[in-house]
């Protein structure tokens, strides 16, 4: 009878440890999924960053995911989205990838829209077409938005410029942007950069000059155009302010360049003096209409510091070396620009 019943327990423990082990090996069998699905590295290193358009839909991105090649395994990807609910919460945007990702942290960062931001810099841009092709190629929407809100009389006016002047609106410096940002965004946030820029010192000094921001910005862009360094930059505004002063015709070459819309001129002959454009200021005095380019902030504060001289003439030194011969008469002037002349023939540059 006694052996009987030990029979029985040692079935019975014999049941019950298998059934543990079924019990392991499904749980064991579950956790792998899990593992698989939540917490197992599957993002590749195929590409730096996941870039999601704005309106796309989840079968959208997870064909641009298969395409690419971004995720190890797409299923255990799907699986986790469903399970995540990606599928209502994806977020437009620019999403840093790293190597050994897990589904989880990559849903977790679509879902809560956590991208790297695009750090945008821009500095000495002359056409609004090259700006809005910098734009574009850096953020989401293309260049034909970009130029459609820049033109936009409607909105530019509203923050005070026109289509000449706007370009003074753009501050050159490095700015942290997301990449799905609108046109209009972008607008909104330069402007509050502007806004930033011309603190009341800065709105002081231009007054004391008697001219407003968008003239200091379209004098600047006339000094960096001619400065090769910095340290003359306060000396040729001094310059052009004392020609404006005493109502001298600017006679400024870049903006001879900017009128004929030609950027490889290295000598601005008789012909290329004789274009009809308001920004030919050997032409029409006082400032053009708008800047001829995007200057450097150190340009913009040059001439809200310019330098207190008596020049009205300036030439390039026929050294070549970037600098200039500056005078404060027309014949000391001749002087210098003749030996320059005299420097470019040698040369053979005439045009």
């Amino acid at each position: 009878m006694i052996e009987v019943e030990n029979n029985k327990t040692s079935t019975r423990k014999k049941v019950i440890i298998a059934l543990a082990i079924v019990i392991i090996v499904i749980a064991g069998y579950f956790a792998l999924n899990l593992y698989k699905v939540y917490f197992a590295p599957n993002v590749t290193d195929r590409q730096k960053y996941l870039y999601i358009k704005t309106g796309s839909n989840y079968d959208e991105l997870i064909s641009g995911l298969k395409q690419k090649q971004l995720v190890k395994s797409i299923s255990a990807f799907e699986t986790a989205a469903t399970k995540m609910n990606l599928v209502n919460n994806i977020k437009p945007g620019r999403y840093r990838l790293k190597k050994g990702m897990t589904n989880r942290t990559l849903i977790n960062l679509i879902k809560s829209g956590n991208q790297d931001p695009i750090k945008l810099k821009f500095q000495n841009i002359r056409k609004k077409e090259d700006f809005a092709a910098y734009l574009a190629s850096n953020l989401e929407a293309d260049s034909l938005r970009f130029i459609g809100v820049i033109d936009s009389t409607a909105l530019i006016s509203g923050y005070g410029f026109n289509q000449d002047n706007i370009y003074a609106m753009f501050i050159p410096n490095t700015y942290e942007m997301y990449w799905n940002a609108s046109p209009v965004d972008f607008m909104k946030r330069m402007h509050n950069e502007y806004d930033k820029f011309w603190t009341d010192q800065r709105k002081q000094k231009a007054a004391t000059l008697n001219l407003t921001p968008i003239q200091i910005y379209t004098l600047a862009s006339i000094v960096d155009a001619e400065a090769l360094y910095d340290k003359e930059m306060p000396i040729i505004a001094g310059l052009y302010l004392n020609r404006l002063n005493k109502g001298i015709l600017l006679q400024a070459d870049p903006t001879v360049i900017f009128a004929n819309n030609d950027f490889t001129v290295k000598r601005v002959t008789g012909k290329l003096l004789q274009v009809q454009s308001l920004y030919n200021t050997y032409k029409y005095a006082g400032l053009p209409p708008g800047p001829i380019m995007m200057p450097s902030i150190n340009a913009i504060d040059a001439v809200l510091n310019r330098d207190t001289n008596n020049y009205i003439y300036m030439c390039a030194k026929e050294d070549f070396s970037g600098y200039h011969n500056f005078a404060e008469t027309k014949a000391q002037h001749e002087i210098n620009a003749r030996k320059y002349r005299e420097a470019l023939n040698k040369r053979n540059i005439f045009k």
